[in-house]
């Protein structure tokens, strides 16, 4: 699981092997490939990108085009042992009702998402009054596919008051684990297993 993104490894290295797995917003296919060749798992996939998909399906990969917002609902319901969604809630049109899909869809949930409270994102916009470009959020503000600016603070709140359950979490900054007492501004991103 070398080379992957840390919030994929850590997805891949708790996904349970030989288990059927939704990756939602999957892109190219990079976590797809390890969780079917490594994990023996049957792992299907959504992009929304056509390219994308293209380079997915070239991988040997089952990806289907489409909009999570509006494709999930296509699925029935518990019909994955997970559904994965790996920095893909902040572009959600409603991140809310994209979380009652997923733990629809899925018997589990993994979650990603960059941290938008992390200590140099306050700095930025502290000190020179414009939206953070980091090197997670490499865009600036008006390219950004991100339309809803999520801390880690704010979705646990989310799901608290979703009435899901926190299974586990990890937090990182670059590849460094970060603690969960001080994730909300030491952490980059964030990872969490959810259920219900």
């Amino acid at each position: 699981m070398s080379g992957l993104r840390p919030d994929l490894a850590v997805i891949a290295a708790n996904v349970r092997p030989g288990t059927r797995v939704l990756d939602i917003g999957c892109g190219d296919g990079e976590l797809m490939e390890v969780l079917q060749n490594e994990r023996e798992c049957d792992a299907r996939g959504m992009e929304i990108d056509p390219v994308l998909v293209e380079r997915a399906v070239a991988r040997g990969l089952s990806v289907v085009q489409g909009d999570a917002d509006r494709d999930l609902a296509d699925y029935p319901d518990k019909t994955f042992d997970y559904a994965i969604l790996s920095q893909t809630l902040q572009t959600a049109a409603r991140p809310d009702r994209m979380l009652d899909e997923l733990l629809r869809v899925g018997r589990k949930a993994f979650v990603s998402f960059p941290n938008f409270a992390h200590w140099r994102m306050r700095a930025q916009l502290a000190f020179t009054g414009r939206m953070p470009v980091t090197r997670h959020l490499p865009v600036s503000w008006f390219e950004t596919q991100n339309i809803h600016h999520v801390t880690v603070t704010d979705f646990r709140d989310l799901v608290a008051a979703r009435g899901v359950k926190v299974e586990r979490e990890w937090f990182f900054s670059g590849a460094q684990p970060v603690g969960p007492a001080l994730a909300n501004l030491r952490a980059e991103y964030a990872v969490f297993e959810l259920s219900r």
